[in-house]
């Protein structure tokens, strides 16, 4: 993802862009044609360029042409037919045609090279974002199916819509966000990272609750925190969304921005994508509508709206790493929420006395909600995130292992079904809240071990790591082969 630090989304929930190369076909049927500077997401014309098949022409007010270095063609033009001729005889009788001379070398200024890396920078996003679209459009009926589920609580608020809504929404979120393409390096947890996290988060929901029992209300500050996080998530997650269902011309479209307000935030060329500003401008709506001076009971849509962006925007911004890290992680958390759950108060207290958007709602029936200090049904958002990135690492693992019996990806997304199931079934029975990890870490885990056992690759599974991202080359300033006109 691109905005959103992945730290402070983890935080709430329990960029930059690989390098790309660009290529030119040459038009003549010979060798591919290496572009120094590659043109921009909108073909260069915006920055004053215009893409040829000899390469980056300048047309604007510079006299220099950027040129393509063929790899293997040995001069920039074929000669016509009399000069072919003449050459041939020339050659025949010994007579020496005079060569071209070659193109001075001239070196790239700093403006040049700020404005190439910058666009080759959008050229990735672009490359990035194209890519995201695709995936969404793959995905088009769990993404309808999830848009109906957020419309159910206007159907009924009965005790099977409530279970329907968040066993649906939550299946569906960690579905799609272990599919989801992501633009930009991902944050990768260690070993270490997992292993404290409990006692991190053990220290944040300790601190809310003590914050409570002193009469102080921390809601305030921390949903301002939340919503203002969550308006940058709408806005990554919206983009491949709008793509869909709009035109490719608005959706690639490019809007001028006045040069003072430009220069303050060093764009050049000075435009910015439509489709980011109208998804960030429904991201400011939906926050706004937050803390908008209605009762909770009827704005919840919104708040879960937020909410999910945030775990979409987790899901895609963090990896385990690695699958010992991931069994750390869930093993430690797995503990953490029993414990608060069932040997405390905290939880209970901290998520019906702090609200902000790191939670799914459902609200009570009216003749239900009269009778509780808190009128809503709560799915807590690290009860999707937290098994989420297990489940969206187990497709890595796919990738690697390739097994020969079932898929590590769909086992895991059935395992998360059932066990969140299963919570709900024992909660229907006690009438008790549950730690939803209990039931949710065994299931995850053990369906990758019993797919690795059915293949033969427990080992392979125990061991698997992700390869960590090769550090790009840092550029050489230098002189780049440029033809002055």
């Amino acid at each position: 993802m691109r905005d959103v630090p992945a730290s402070l989304l983890l935080a709430f929930a329990a960029g930059n862009a690989p390098f790309v190369s660009a290529f030119s076909p040459s038009s003549g049927g010979g060798p591919a044609s290496r572009l120094i500077a590659p043109p921009s997401i909108r073909s260069g014309a915006a920055a004053g360029f215009e893409v040829g098949v000899g390469g980056v022409r300048s047309i604007g007010p510079s006299t220099t042409h950027l040129l393509a270095v063929d790899e293997k063609q040995s001069s920039s033009s074929s000669p016509t037919s009399a000069e072919g001729l003449g050459n041939f005889f020339s050659s025949l009788f010994g007579g020496g045609g005079a060569s071209p001379s070659p193109a001075p070398m001239i070196e790239e200024t700093p403006e040049q090279r700020l404005l190439r890396l910058e666009l080759e920078r959008r050229a990735e996003l672009e490359a990035g974002e194209v890519l995201r679209a695709d995936r969404v459009a793959e995905d088009k009926y769990a993404y309808l199916a999830l848009f109906a589920l957020q419309l159910l609580p206007l159907v009924g608020l009965d005790r099977w819509e409530t279970v329907s809504y968040f066993l649906g929404t939550a299946v569906l979120t960690v579905y799609l966000g272990g599919r989801q393409e992501t633009v930009g390096e991902v944050e990768r947890i260690e070993k270490e990272n997992a292993l404290y996290a409990p006692l991190g988060a053990s220290a944040a929901i300790g601190g809310l609750y003590a914050l409570i029992k002193l009469g102080l209300d921390p809601t305030s500050l921390y949903a301002i925190g939340v919503s203002l996080v969550g308006a940058i998530a709408i806005s990554d997650v919206g983009v491949p969304l709008l793509r869909n269902v709009v035109p490719d011309s608005f959706a690639k479209g490019e809007v001028e921005v006045p040069e003072p307000l430009a220069e303050k935030l060093k764009l050049n060329p000075p435009t910015l994508p439509v489709d980011g500003l109208t998804t960030l401008a429904l991201g400011i709506v939906c926050t706004l509508a937050y803390w908008s001076p209605v009762a909770m009971t009827q704005k919840f849509m919104v708040s879960n709206i937020i909410a999910w962006s945030l775990a979409m925007t987790s899901l895609g911004a963090i990896s385990l790493g690695s699958f010992q890290t991931g069994a750390i992680l869930l093993a430690g958390l797995f503990c953490y929420d029993i414990f608060w759950v069932f040997g405390t108060d905290v939880m209970m207290t901290v998520a019906t006395k702090v609200e902000a958007p790191v939670k799914f709602l459902y609200a009570n029936p009216p003749e239900l909600a009269e009778g509780k200090s808190y009128p809503f049904s709560v799915l807590g958002l690290g009860d999707v995130v937290i098994p989420g990135l297990f489940v969206r690492f187990m497709s890595k693992v796919d990738e690697a292992l390739k097994p020969a019996v079932g898929s590590y990806f769909t086992a895991a997304t059935a395992a998360y079904a059932v066990g969140l199931a299963s919570c709900f079934v024992v909660n229907e029975i006690t009438h008790a809240g549950q730690p939803a990890l209990l039931y949710l870490d065994p299931a995850c885990v053990g369906s990758a071990l019993a797919v690795g056992a059915a293949n033969g690759q427990l080992s392979e599974v125990w061991n698997f790591e992700e390869e960590r991202p090769e550090a790009e080359p840092e550029e050489v300033e230098g002189s780049i082969e440029v033809e002055s006109r």
